[in-house]
């Protein structure tokens, strides 16, 4: 193994047990969503407020990761947002013993906001390390370990806190004054010992760091036009419309995937399959996704480009979208949104590289702009929730699958656009 190859499997290596951890923290609100809506008595719209505060974090708090990055460097940002990222879990604790949905949230806003932090630094370096040309086999390896995160969350989290769900559904609805809110009390303290765990966990990570030498990567200054052999110079951000491009591809692909991945469960149980296997479906549209996240490394860039793999998997979201709408009579209906995760894997490795490629020394903001993309995750399943709750509840009565599907299909077209044309929008006029 040459010196080069272990300059870059070592931060290879840590990356990837990051992207376990996003995996387990943001695929956790897959469970959270109907632990919530036992807990609280929450509609629809109100339990997507979970993945609303955990994506809309994303937004807010990307730039000013950014800066956070330039002054503190790249290792103990890393640092930085994994201790946050306990803190975040420990807000867990007096949420559960006060009962309060509001702190719960809190908690998850600040979750968020480490992963901000993380993501900002982690996607970009994943791209830098190696040939931009192989940027989405690298993604891909990280997304193997975020997906398979992803599987066993509902598992393991699943089997906490949604135990016996439909028996303690159904003792709430019979109990009244204090048994109720003792029964209440007992489904929410199930939160405690696994986030205690957690943040723990995520210290010793940062600890880890810490102590292990995790390189500097400095990106070009300028750009360099092959062609002419001559420096581009560029003064500002909004000189790379692909960028911006990217960002909102990134915004319709995160809500397409919370979509597919985070709301499966509550398609499932509209369709009458129980709680306590809904519970679970989660992990079959995880699963679809590690499938692609294989194929991709095997396949990218050998055989196919970042550009056609993207184009591939966005038709395959508007067919597989498509044939769920058509069959939601069905329970077949699920296993269509469970592929969508298979469309859905080679998207983030193909839109990110995309979007930062020639940004030279604004990668480091470009990277911020494409993370702040995430908070697509935090409005569309808002907008599912508001459709399909039934009017008492403030929202349109929409059946649930046809707001499933006016939500998510414009999604996979755009992706499908920019596949196409948009992200050479900007950058083919310039080199």
């Amino acid at each position: 193994m040459t010196s080069e190859t272990n300059k870059t499997t070592k931060p290879l290596v840590i990356i990837v047990a990051l992207f376990f951890i996003f995996g387990f923290v943001t695929w956790a609100n897959g469970t959270l969503i109907p632990f919530f809506k036992l807990s609280f008595g929450l509609s629809n719209t109100q339990a997507f407020f979970v993945t609303f505060a955990s994506y809309i974090a994303y937004f807010f708090l990307a730039l000013p990761s950014s800066w956070i990055l330039k002054k503190t460097g790249f290792k103990n940002g890393i640092i930085v947002g994994l201790l946050i990222l306990g803190l975040g879990s420990l807000v867990f604790i007096p949420a559960a013993e006060t009962r309060s949905f509001p702190l719960f949230l809190a908690g998850i806003f600040i979750q968020g906001a480490a992963l901000a932090l993380l993501q900002t630094a982690a996607n970009p370096y994943l791209i830098i390390i190696g040939p931009i040309e192989s940027a989405a086999k690298r993604i891909s390896i990280a997304g193997i370990c975020n997906k398979f995160a992803g599987m066993i969350v509902p598992i393991i989290m699943g089997s906490l806190f949604l135990k016996n769900a439909a028996e303690i559904e159904k003792k709430i609805a019979d109990a009244t004054g204090i048994e109720k809110e003792n029964i209440l009390a007992d489904v929410l303290s199930r939160v405690n010992t696994p986030y205690i765990v957690l943040a723990i966990i995520f210290c010793a990570f940062a600890l880890l760091i810490k102590y292990t030498h995790l390189p500097e990567v400095e990106v070009e200054e300028d750009i360099i036009d092959e062609t002419k052999g001559e420096v581009i110079k560029h003064k500002s951000i909004f000189q790379f419309p692909h960028l911006f491009l990217g960002a909102f591809c990134i915004f319709v692909y995160v809500a397409a995937e919370v979509m597919a991945g985070d709301i499966i469960g509550v398609y499932g149980k509209a369709l009458g399959i129980a709680p306590d296997t809904a519970k679970y479906l989660t992990s079959l549209t995880l699963f679809s996704m590690l499938v692609g996240y294989v194929v991709g490394i095997f396949t990218i860039p050998k055989y196919i480009s970042q550009q056609k793999a993207l184009r591939i998997c966005a038709i395959l979201g508007i067919v597989f979208c498509t044939l769920a709408f058509l069959t939601a009579s069905s329970q077949l209906s699920v296993i269509f949104i469970a592929l969508l995760g298979l469309s859905n894997s080679l998207m983030w490795p193909a839109i990110f590289p995309l979007g930062i490629n020639h940004l030279g020394k604004f990668t480091k903001t470009g990277s911020a702009i494409m993370i702040m993309g995430i908070a697509g995750g935090a409005i569309w399943p808002l907008i599912y929730g508001y459709l399909s709750d039934l009017p008492s509840h403030g929202g349109l009565g929409v059946p649930f699958h046809i707001a499933f599907y006016i939500a998510i299909l414009p999604c996979y077209l755009y992706i499908l656009f920019f596949a196409i044309k948009g992200h050479k929008i900007g950058v083919e006029h310039k080199f």
